[in-house]
């Protein structure tokens, strides 16, 4: 059972990056908010291959990195500077003789931070290259982990069809050159930045959260898997059922910096896929002195959106991204008017904590599952139930309120929005993920467009709002 953490009640100020940080000129200077474009400001990229031919225009196009939108973070004491992550490297559905997987085009790209300055015209420049490292120092891959850790079976093959092997070199043998799996591989998507320097990032293979030094260098880690030695504290074993690329999507740290929060991107497989195509999701947070977890749950406006990132405003207060996956502009699927990119305002204090759902004759807990109503998950007795039958259980979501619609104030044309950053309490900067400019249709590799003309690329909106809610 999920021990109890008492989450205090006291307003305090918004994290690092915010007014009350301005003032001195070697923390930078708030000045680029009066001449930031509306429609957003791109962020710098290299080419890291263009030799590939596009499977749509039979064209080579280039593969771009780009890819630092799956999470961003405000550099704690430099209020023009934030910080971007990028998740395992390019990489596409696909399948071939080794099973069902991924292409990685970039077989050996090493996910990374970037630290960005916005200038005073609104400009951005990328700072630094912070590679993701094991204890070692031999830098880690975005290849997928063995199953022992998460890992959902993906075959990772090359860009030319031929699985990923530990020696390319070699033929495939499944003892002595097997398929390459990496157990400090991330996908990571969720990014904290604290001020001793340090990193902590979440990621949709484990998930895993990893504590990485300033070099990028990891020094400690926490994840539901009892035996991987690696570990400091675990997550509740239930986050070992993360629908597969639907992960610990989103990562906040509290503004004293004691307890981690970690979102779900979706609902999980608890116990079974059966159960993921749904609109409850999970909230965690994790004591960084105890170890003590807690769990809260989150509704969706609809089933299967995606929750792709969580900024802390106060101890309980949070900024929770809520989208889908459709183009308002078509992009290379069809245009949806209707597109969904929102971000709300939640309050843990307003949710049900799970571990204080006493056990009764319908209530109990599974090791493995969790909490259990008349045998069911969680995931399977709201689909089964619906919310209203389990606020008879007295078990609520958080209270959300909805802060900023992007398609309203920006006509935002991208799939994937997956990054926020709080600059003050009434500017939030957007950031999306581009997927290193690449797409695929049924396997094959092509250039990601937004329209007929615009390649999609990482964009930093700054929208005006009231984030506090005041």
């Amino acid at each position: 059972m999920n021990k109890i953490l008492l989450i205090s009640l006291v307003s305090v100020s918004v994290l690092a990056g915010c007014a009350s940080n301005v003032g001195t000129d070697n923390k930078g200077s708030l000045t680029f908010l009066d001449h930031f474009p509306k429609q957003g400001s791109e962020l710098p990229y290299s080419v890291l291959r263009d030799d590939l031919v596009d499977a749509k225009t039979n064209q080579t196009f280039e593969i771009r990195n780009g890819g630092f939108g799956s999470a961003m973070t405000s550099h704690p004491s430099k209020v023009n500077q934030f910080y971007a992550l990028t998740d395992r490297g390019p990489n596409a559905n696909y399948t071939g003789d080794y099973g069902k997987g991924k292409s990685f085009p970039v077989a050996s790209y090493t996910p990374r931070i970037g630290l960005f300055e916005v200038a005073t015209d609104g400009s951005i420049s990328l700072v630094e290259n912070i590679l993701l490292k094991r204890p070692d120092g031999s830098v880690i891959s975005g290849l997928p982990n063995t199953s022992a850790l998460g890992g959902t079976g993906e075959t990772p093959y090359h860009s030319n069809g031929k699985p990923v092997l530990v020696n390319d070199s070699q033929p495939y043998d499944k003892t002595t050159n097997p398929i390459k799996l990496d157990d400090y591989g991330l996908d990571g998507e969720g990014l904290v930045a604290l001020k001793d320097g340090t990193f902590w990032v979440s990621d949709e293979y484990g998930p895993h959260i990893v504590h990485f030094d300033a070099n990028g260098v990891e020094i400690g880690r926490i994840n539901s898997f009892k035996n991987d030695e690696r570990t400091i504290f675990h997550l509740p074993a239930v986050y070992q059922h993360r629908r597969a690329n639907r992960g610990m999507e989103g990562l906040a740290v509290t503004p004293d910096e004691t307890t981690l929060v970690g979102i779900m991107q979706s609902t999980m497989a608890n116990p079974n896929k059966a159960a993921q195509k749904s609109d409850i999701t999970r909230i965690v947070t994790v004591n960084l002195n105890s170890g003590e977890t807690e769990q809260y749950l989150y509704r969706q406006e609809k089933a299967e959106n995606a929750n792709s990132e969580i900024s802390t405003l106060t101890a309980n207060k949070f900024l929770v991204i809520e989208r889908d996956g459709s183009f308002l502009l078509g992009g290379p699927a069809k245009a949806n008017p209707n597109a969904q990119k929102q971000v709300y305002r939640i309050d843990l204090t307003t949710g049900t904590p799970l571990s204080k759902i006493a056990s009764s004759s319908s209530v109990s807990r599974d090791e493995s599952h969790g909490l259990m109503i008349e045998g069911l998950t969680l995931e399977q007795y709201v689909v089964k139930n619906g919310w209203d039958a389990l606020a008879q259980k007295d078990i609520q979501p958080v209270d959300k309120t909805l802060v900023i619609d992007m398609v309203e104030e920006v006509a935002y044309p991208h799939d994937k929005m997956e990054g926020l950053w709080i600059i003050d309490e009434h500017h939030l900067g957007v950031l999306n993920d581009d997927d290193f400019a690449t797409w695929s249709t049924k396997g094959k590799l092509e250039q990601k467009y937004l329209d007929a003309n615009t390649v999609d690329s990482n964009q930093l909106y700054i929208i005006k709002a009231d984030l506090m809610g005041k």
